[in-house]
């Protein structure tokens, strides 16, 4: 039988903690949440691998490295909702429900947004909302959100996500440049988001996310 918790300690020693994570909280939940839980049982034994894990359908669950460094340039607190775009199973959000409020996760695969709730409920995880929908609409419902997480790459950030985050609210997003994908942190003040580089990291880029192609003949 796999020892997972063995290496959920190893995951956090050898891959979060010398990445420059330093909050406990996220170090905690990293420890504390079963990432095998959240993958294809297939894909169970690639679960702590330091790669993003294939969910099917061209969507992955980002390496740890990444969310965790995604998590520790959001800086969640306690008050925060959290809009979480693209949540799979749910992993992430799993993670993040113990360090904000509340997390709306939205996912628009229909197997996944089907499976999640209950993965979620099985661990006593209870202030997750998972919406199902299209990623590039978020949950507008629940707006304004203190911080949004995007788990993938993007090409461009549509303006309706923009539009849930409140004034002073902040955004973590990969941007798909080239061949090389940048994580950079959002800080949003009126209508406009000022962007800083974090660090590189790499995912396909999520349904709705790329960039419009200019059509010629």
């Amino acid at each position: 039988m796999t020892d997972f918790a063995t290496r959920r300690r190893m995951m956090v020693d050898t891959q979060v903690r010398p990445s420059d994570v330093t909050r406990f909280s996220i170090i905690e939940a990293m420890l504390t949440v079963p990432r095998e839980a959240f993958v294809p049982a297939a894909r169970r034994e690639a679960a702590y691998a330091g790669e993003n894990v294939s969910l099917g359908g061209g969507r992955v669950l980002l390496e740890p490295r990444t969310i965790a460094k995604m998590l520790e340039v959001l800086d969640l607190g306690p008050g925060d909702m959290v809009l979480d775009i693209g949540c799979g199973y749910g992993y992430t959000a799993a993670v993040m429900a113990s360090m904000a409020d509340v997390v709306v996760a939205v996912e628009e695969d229909e197997s996944l947004a089907a499976d999640a709730p209950g993965i979620l409920s099985d661990l006593g995880i209870d202030n997750v909302i998972v919406h199902g929908g299209p990623l590039a609409e978020g949950a507008a419902e629940h707006k304004p959100y203190d911080a949004i997480l995007i788990e993938g790459a993007v090409e461009t950030v549509p303006a309706a996500i923009i539009d849930q985050l409140k004034d002073g609210g902040r955004i973590a997003a990969l941007f798909l440049e080239g061949a090389l994908g940048v994580v950079r942190l959002g800080l949003k003040r009126g209508d406009k988001v000022s962007w800083r580089y974090e660090f590189n990291a790499g995912a396909p880029v999520l349904p709705g996310f790329a960039s419009e192609r200019a059509f010629a003949l």
